[in-house]
């Protein structure tokens, strides 16, 4: 079995979590922070795939503006000025899972290059980074804006193969997003869903090849042969 040479994370859901700006939400509209952010992350998603479908992409930032919309206006919330600007700031400075700093490095230390590639643009993926403090971890972070259209595209799969000159099964792409993890095993990537929530398989005839169920699992994994 070939070895890994490069990991690839995608960012938004599998490093940070998208449900750290619900304590903020709930601030804003008390008993409804919980309900809003799921409906604003599912509709942000849902615009990212019907955009890529229709061939009028436009960047994330724009994406999850309009999905907050959307989701304030079906529940019934004021969205004005002051609000939305914090709660778009907040996109930049997410949380990363608890698991995730010690995974990174115990992964780094295997000589294992890490990158991410998602859906977010550089201009929200650069300040996320920086503020998580994962600079030292990962060293190349790729975004969908260079391609115009949105995971799972085969395109933008193959760019962590263009950027960081490996091959496909010698790259391991890792994801919390189970639709997202079976779009990169259908690339040709070798996949690990890290399925937090013990959520069934997406039916999309392609299935992952590792589901575990935290990052912190990955560096074990990768010490064995993997299969």
């Amino acid at each position: 079995m070939q070895a890994f040479r490069a990991l690839v994370f995608d960012a938004y859901g599998t490093l940070f979590d998208v449900h750290s700006v619900e304590a903020l939400c709930e601030e804003r509209w008390p008993g409804k922070g919980a309900q809003l952010t799921r409906l604003w992350r599912a509709k942000q998603l849902e615009y990212t795939w019907l955009r890529s479908l229709m061939r009028r992409y436009e960047g994330f930032e724009h994406v999850t503006a309009d999905a907050l919309e959307y989701a304030c206006a079906a529940l019934g919330l004021a969205l004005d000025d002051e609000p939305r600007h914090r709660l778009l700031r907040a996109y930049r400075d997410l949380t990363t899972f608890p698991e995730v700093h010690g995974a990174l490095s115990a992964l780094k230390a295997l000589k294992i290059r890490l990158a991410i590639l998602s859906n977010g643009s550089p201009a929200m993926l650069r300040p996320l980074v920086a503020h998580a403090g994962l600079g030292r971890l990962i060293g190349t972070v790729l975004s969908v804006d260079r391609r115009k259209t949105y995971k799972p595209a085969p395109t933008v799969y193959r760019l962590a193969v263009e950027r960081l000159r490996v091959p496909k099964l010698a790259i391991g792409f890792v994801s919390s997003n189970c639709w997202d993890a079976c779009g990169a095993k259908a690339f040709g990537f070798r996949t690990f869903w890290i399925n937090r929530s013990g959520a069934p398989v997406d039916a999309l005839g392609v299935s992952p090849d590792h589901i575990l169920h935290s990052l912190d699992q990955l560096p074990g994994l990768l010490q064995v042969p993997v299969s």
